[in-house]
């Protein structure tokens, strides 16, 4: 028997329609003037498999077309783009994500139980607030360390590059530079990266990209406090022309009290000074590899003590030489070598010395007699 077309309306009216999709910075791109297509139920989701609205896009100049695969209830459950797959917030992984925070991944994998979930999702979405997380995210705590150390501050436009040309690589591409695919040699394709997933993306589970991330964050050297407790100074570096002497001062009071902030316009960087070493240390704990501050990553070490300055009255002081230990002379080496004389020290080709030539003397002439006229004669020379 035929179903009649309003036997289905409940699953046809929940289907989504959308004015702008949810985007990461990364694939919308840098063209402030990007154009948008946009397809009333063009295609199902990847997760969910209700239709909804598709948008399609260009981010830039020579980049490739890029649309949306998930619809956006499934990308607010879990906060992330509807593109990429990524966390809106750090731009990572949803398993690195769910790592981080200790989540547990609740979300139904039949048809049914899928699209009973998301149906009662997406009317908490409509009621609640839609600035605030949903899911298993409602519930994550505070942002971990690892988080802070892997989340990525700028976006990454070489990701919207377009694909290798398969004609390129078998020698056969006639297009030339007016190919809109890249003319590169391909990676190694036993390379674990070449094998990604939408579904495992989405859920956190087998995705290559997250284990390499997670293998990255447990290889990060720590900073090691020196040996010297008197040191309580620490270098920050990477500030830009924005971040100001209060910024510093604003983040770091939380730690200790500080003693001074000095500032190096032109070497983009600043020394934070803190009254005694436990705040120091604090500080040096909570912020490497971990603090962000004006959208920059800042480099956290400890900083160095002044070279102490040579005393004047030893013999390597009025050099102007830092002094330090003795060196003990190596067996073996042959003796220093006498001092060339004074008459052959710029003889560099060994040429025998040159002599002046004597200059006669010659005297200066008498000078010439005066005469003495009567008056009123001339005398002539």
């Amino acid at each position: 028997m035929a179903t009649s077309k309003s036997a289905n309306t409940y699953n046809r009216l929940n289907w989504e329609e959308a004015e702008f999709p949810i985007l990461c910075q990364t694939c919308l791109g840098d063209n402030p003037y990007v154009r948008m297509t946009k397809e009333r139920f063009g295609k199902e989701c990847k997760i969910c498999s209700r239709p909804f609205t598709v948008f399609r896009w260009c981010p830039g100049g020579r980049m490739r077309f890029k649309k949306t695969e998930v619809c956006q209830t499934c990308s607010k459950l879990k906060n992330v783009c509807q593109t990429c797959l990524l966390d809106l917030d750090y731009g990572l992984p949803v398993q690195v994500r769910d790592n981080a925070l200790s989540l547990r991944d609740d979300m139904p994998k039949s048809d049914v139980n899928k699209e009973y979930y998301s149906q009662n999702m997406e009317r908490a979405v409509a009621d609640g607030d839609p600035s605030q997380p949903y899911g298993a995210l409602a519930k994550a705590q505070s942002p971990s360390d690892l988080l802070m150390k892997l989340a990525r501050t700028t976006p990454y436009y070489k990701r919207n590059r377009p694909h290798i040309c398969s004609f390129w690589v078998k020698g056969e591409c006639k297009r030339g530079e007016e190919c809109p695919y890249r003319h590169e040699k391909p990676t190694d394709p036993d390379d674990p990266l070449a094998d990604q997933n939408i579904r495992d993306r989405y859920y956190g589970v087998n995705d290559p990209v997250a284990d390499k991330l997670l293998r990255r964050a447990a290889a990060m050297p720590k900073l090691e406090p020196p040996e010297d407790t008197s040191i309580t100074t620490l270098y920050v570096g990477n500030l830009g022309d924005r971040l100001t002497e209060k910024d510093l001062r604003d983040h770091f009071y939380q730690y200790g009290e500080i003693r001074g902030v000095t500032m190096l316009a032109r070497q983009q960087c600043a020394f934070v000074q803190f009254t005694n070493r436990v705040s120091a240390e604090l500080a040096a704990d909570k912020t490497f590899n971990k603090l962000i501050l004006g959208g920059r990553r800042l480099v956290i070490k400890w900083g160095r003590p002044l070279a102490r300055q040579a005393t004047p009255s030893g013999p390597e002081g009025a050099e102007g030489r830092p002094s330090g230990p003795p060196l003990e002379p190596v067996p073996g080496l042959p003796g220093a070598l006498p001092l060339p004389p004074d008459e052959l020290a710029n003889n560099y080709f060994n040429l025998a010395p040159l002599h002046p030539p004597p200059v006669p003397f010659a005297p200066p002439p008498p000078p010439p007699t005066a005469f003495l006229a009567p008056p009123g004669e001339t005398v002539l020379p």
